[in-house]
């Protein structure tokens, strides 16, 4: 499974201890991480929650990545943020036990930390004991197990009501405010990561424009 880590500003000095607990967990499991930064809080591209949303999206929609990790401060806003785009389930993940319902409940693609509260010593165990719960099962087994079938239907429940009220992502893309996405996709390794692993060639090639400051029609 491919991975990726998305930090937005106010938090992102904290990037190389998530990057870390993360790439400790998902490597021995065989999964691929990417880490999109933000990589300091003196980065050129500063991204914020809202962002951390539409490139949640953009990642996930062009099957560039299977999984995408995030947060903010108390995690909300990304969850929120990331909630509000096509084709994305993010879950508030702040403990073990949440990790691992998130992932046998919901099965979603996405998850959001707080980075801040409650963000003190030992926080980078929980931070891999978080990702080892949402990485170590196979997603979607139910809990309890006999409960299984009607989560399932749940979800998919969920992934038609999220089909009917949201737009397709290349229609997002283009109706969004370009100031706001070419800022959400201006990070250091973004081309480099990105461009390499996406799987849709049309946003492909808007994205590309955008990056160009010429927006195909």
């Amino acid at each position: 499974m491919k991975i990726a880590l998305i930090n937005e500003n106010s938090q992102a000095a904290k990037n190389s201890i998530i990057h870390t607990a993360l790439t400790n967990v998902a490597e021995p499991l065989g999964h691929e991480v990417f880490n999109y930064g933000m990589y300091t809080a003196e980065d050129d591209a500063q991204i914020t929650y809202p962002m951390v949303g539409l490139l949640t999206a953009i990642l996930l929609n062009s099957k560039a990545v299977d999984f995408v990790v995030t947060g903010c401060g108390t995690g909300t806003g990304s969850m929120l943020a990331a909630n509000a785009m096509p084709g994305v389930f993010c879950g508030l993940i702040i403990d073990p036990t949440d990790a691992f319902l998130f992932s046998q409940i919901n099965a979603g693609n996405a998850m959001a930390m707080p980075y801040a509260k409650g963000f003190g010593w030992a926080a980078e165990l929980n931070l891999e004991d978080c990702f080892r719960k949402i990485l170590e099962n196979k997603p979607g087994e139910g809990y309890p197990k006999e409960r299984a079938a009607i989560m399932a239907k749940n979800r998919s429940v969920i992934s038609d009501l999220k089909a009917a009220s949201c737009k397709d992502m290349l229609t997002v893309l283009k109706d969004v405010d370009q100031e706001l996405l070419k800022s959400a996709i201006s990070g250091e390794k973004f081309s480099e990561l990105f461009f390499a692993n996406s799987q849709d060639e049309e946003i492909n090639a808007y994205l590309k424009g955008v990056l160009a400051e010429t927006v195909p029609a």
